[in-house]
């Protein structure tokens, strides 16, 4: 079976989820989450391949950190499960209903979106999250893995696909069954089986995507992450969030890559960041006015400031005021996620209302802006398209609303 046929086969099986019960589809993610906990020394074998051979392809931490399945990420996949399935069923959810002067009833209804074509990089967790979303959400799913965790991602998928079979559901859920860089291109042209492409990967990957596709997309931009820090910030609690939002998980999309500090405040406050870096292994490329605070601090360059760096690395730049670091993120931004760390409530407004990024974090961690964290249960990936979907991507996200209309015997005059 060739793609477009494994595509046409992903969408001629899907018809029927918009008409399954919540219930039924609750017991299917929960039996999919019980399925993966029991599997999980043959899950961990699958993965130690790609991790072997990524290491000999000299794959970077953060790469090889993504990557990793262990028995915590493990067990947090199968409660992404149990977690989805506790949320609200959007399907047939009305969001709008009224009455127009001739008597037509007008309601406003939820329906999936399609068939939904994901294709991502490096980590497996996102095939069970992406899988949970689409079903529940009632879309079809054809998802095209990195070759870097091909041997983790197709076993999860025949897992997941073991279930759906006893409910007669196997191909509403389908892999691409390579890694050829050529599906990509080919996927990303098949607009008449899908309906909606999103792509998580690196930024050769998106823009190459942008390049190709006829299909539309929904893209998951790299996360060049910026906060300020106010010179109204409490100290203690500037440093803290700073140092969590960088190191305590550095290889991610929400993870801080460039941080800015107000001159009024950097005196007291860069001494005690940097030795908190510093503990941490991260490496600051920071700009002459930061490194009289350290002889360790590399000179940044106009390129560090667009980096997403998913490492132990951070820029750092001193400035002398909000609308020095407004200017700045406005100039570097992927219009991910910014963070302001202030007790000035106009500055906070300021920031707030000048910057679009698809998340504004106010006296937080960056890592924050987190489909879970932000109650959605999991999410499918950040979105940094403003159309049709800005920021993480839930449940309501993956649907659309179609109209209904209701009359008894009315006549269009």
């Amino acid at each position: 079976m060739n793609l477009k046929e494994l595509a046409q086969l992903t969408k001629k099986s899907s018809k029927i989820l918009p008409t399954l019960s919540t219930v039924k589809k609750q017991e299917i993610l929960h039996a999919m989450a019980e399925k993966l906990v029991a599997s999980g020394e043959r899950i961990k074998e699958e993965n130690f391949k790609d991790l072997s051979n990524g290491k000999e392809k000299g794959l970077s931490n953060a790469m090889l950190d993504r990557l990793t399945l262990t028995d915590e990420r493990i067990q947090a996949m199968a409660d992404s499960l149990r977690e989805v399935a506790g949320l609200e069923d959007p399907v047939g959810a009305i969001t709008e209903e009224y009455e127009r002067p001739n008597g037509l009833i007008v309601q406003r209804r939820r329906i999936p979106l399609g068939v939904i074509g994901v294709i991502y990089e490096s980590r497996p967790n996102v095939t069970v999250e992406a899988a949970s979303l689409c079903f529940y959400a009632g879309n079809g799913l054809l998802l095209r893995g990195g070759s870097e965790a091909f041997h983790s991602n197709q076993y999860l998928v025949s897992l997941l696909k073991s279930v759906l079979a006893e409910h007669g559901l196997e191909n509403v859920l389908n892999m691409v069954p390579d890694t050829d860089r050529a599906s990509i291109d080919q996927m990303a042209r098949l607009n008449e089986e899908l309906d909606v492409l999103i792509p998580r990967g690196g930024e050769g990957l998106i823009r190459r995507i942008y390049e190709v596709a006829t299909v539309p997309v929904i893209a998951h931009y790299k996360g060049n992450c910026h906060m300020f820090i106010d010179e109204t910030a409490l100290l203690d609690q500037a440093v803290d969030i700073a140092v969590n939002a960088k190191a305590q998980r550095p290889g991610v999309c929400n993870a801080l890559e460039t941080l800015l500090v107000h001159s009024r405040i950097a005196d007291q406050f860069m001494p005690q960041f940097l030795k908190r870096m510093e503990a941490e292994g991260v490496e600051i490329r920071g700009c002459e006015r930061s490194r009289i605070y350290s002889d360790k601090i590399i000179p940044v360059t106009p390129e560090d400031y667009d980096t997403e760096f998913l490492d132990l690395i951070l820029a750092v730049r001193v400035i002398d005021d909000l609308p020095s670091a407004i200017e700045h993120i406005q100039t570097y931004s992927s219009d991910h996620t910014e963070a302001i760390i202030s007790q000035d409530q106009d500055n906070i407004e300021t920031f707030t209302k000048s910057l679009d990024s698809s998340a504004i974090i106010i006296n937080a961690s960056t890592r924050f802006n987190d489909g879970r964290e932000l109650g959605l249960g999991a999410e499918i990936g950040i979105s940094t398209t403003k159309l049709h979907s800005f920021g993480p991507m839930g449940l309501r996200e993956l649907t659309t609303t179609k109209f209904v209309v209701r009359g008894d015997g009315n006549l269009r005059n």
